[in-house]
C-alpha cells in the first residue's frame, strides 16, 4: 500500500544490509521507520537530518519502505552548537514520540525550531520552547503560573516539580526548587528575566527525565564531552 505524499525530516539513519539504510522519519502523521534502498548512492544524500523532504512510503507494517524521496526546500545548514542542538531534538523525538502517532503540531514546531537554529537565533530559548511544546503535546505538560492545587504562583514563593501533579509549594530553600519569579518569567517566555533561562533548563531536565527511561541522551553527553577543555 502506497501512502500519500507527505512532508518529512530524517531524524536518524544507519546502514542496513548491503546498500540500504534504516531511516527514522518525522512526518505530520508521526514518527516512522523505513528502509531506503540504494542509500549508498545519490539517493543517500537525502537521508540526512534537517533537510525538508517530500516522501512517499509503502507498506502496512511498522517497517515501511521509502517509495519516493525528494527535497522540498532549502536544507537547514547547522554547525557548532546549533548542530548538536538539532541532534538533541532528533534524539528526543526518537525516544519520546510513539511510532505512527499523528501530531502535526510537533512536526510544525520542529520545522520552525530547526529553521531558527539555521538562522542563528538564540539556541537556549529555542530548545526550551521545543521541550515545553513536546511535553505538552504528549500529555505531560503542567501549568507554570499555577501550582498543583490551582493556586497562583507567588513571585516570592518556592516550588518543586512533582511529575504527576505539577508544581508544589515548599516552605524553605532546598536543592532542585524553583523561585516563583523564575516560573512566572517562563510562563511569559520572558527570557531576559534574571535566572529564567537557567531555571527553565533545570525544569525541563526534571520534567523530561521520567519519560526517558533512565537512559542518558547520547547527543547531550557528546556535546558536553566536546565542550570540555582539552587536557594535557
Amino acid at each position: 500500500m502506497l501512502a500519500p505524499s507527505q512532508p518529512a525530516y530524517v531524524l536518524h539513519s544507519r546502514a542496513y544490509r548491503e546498500s540500504s539504510a534504516l531511516v527514522d522519519f518525522l512526518t505530520p502523521h508521526g514518527r516512522l521507520r523505513a528502509v531506503m534502498r540504494g542509500a549508498r548512492g545519490k539517493a543517500g544524500s537525502l537521508a540526512r537530518p534537517f533537510i525538508p523532504l517530500e516522501a512517499e512510503f509503502r507498506g502496512r507494517g511498522e517497517l515501511k519502505n521509502v517509495a519516493r524521496l525528494e527535497p522540498a526546500g532549502i536544507p537547514n545548514l547547522l554547525g557548532g552548537e546549533a548542530l548538536f542542538s538539532g541532534l538533541y531534538l532528533n534524539e528526543l523525538l526518537i525516544r519520546l514520540l510513539p511510532a505512527e502517532d499523528p501530531n502535526p503540531a510537533i512536526f510544525q514546531h520542529y520545522a520552525m525550531t530547526v529553521l531558527g537554529l539555521a538562522e542563528g537565533r538564540a539556541i537556549e530559548p529555542l530548545l526550551r520552547s521545543f521541550e515545553w511544546r513536546l511535553l505538552d503535546e504528549l500529555g505531560y505538560g503542567f501549568a507554570l503560573d499555577l501550582d498543583s492545587e490551582g493556586q497562583a504562583i507567588a513571585e516570592d514563593g518556592l516550588y518543586r516539580l512533582q511529575t504527576e501533579t505539577g508544581l508544589v509549594p515548599v516552605g524553605h530553600l532546598q536543592p532542585g526548587v524553583f523561585q516563583g519569579a523564575e516560573l512566572l518569567a517562563m510562563a511569559q517566555a520572558d527570557w531576559a528575566a534574571p535566572g529564567a533561562l537557567a531555571a527553565a533548563k533545570r525544569l525541563m531536565r526534571q520534567a523530561l527525565a521520567p519519560h526517558l527511561g533512565g537512559r542518558p541522551l547520547v547527543s547531550r553527553e557528546l556535546f558536553m564531552t566536546l565542550k570540555e577543555p582539552n587536557r594535557d
